[in-house]
């Protein structure tokens, strides 16, 4: 289950990377929120790769969601 967390904040940590890039592009600032998201993401996406018992794919993400919010909403 710790997989399927590690997966989840790390989609959604790449996900709110993206405004900030473009928040930073487009005043002309550098864009260091941006990068420190996306290597959190990165490393927490890379985390669950590795520590896995089976393979994740793509269609693995949406049940991983499910199975996180169905546990917190227990």
């Amino acid at each position: 289950m710790s997989t399927d967390i590690y997966l989840v904040v790390g989609t959604i940590c790449g996900v709110l990377a993206f405004p900030s890039l473009l928040g930073a592009y487009s005043e002309g600032r550098p864009p260091r929120a941006a990068a420190i998201l996306i290597l959190i993401a990165g490393g927490l996406i890379v985390l669950a790769l590795y520590q896995s018992p089976q393979s994740i794919s793509l269609e693995d993400i949406p049940n991983a969601f499910v199975r996180v919010f169905s546990r917190l909403l227990s």
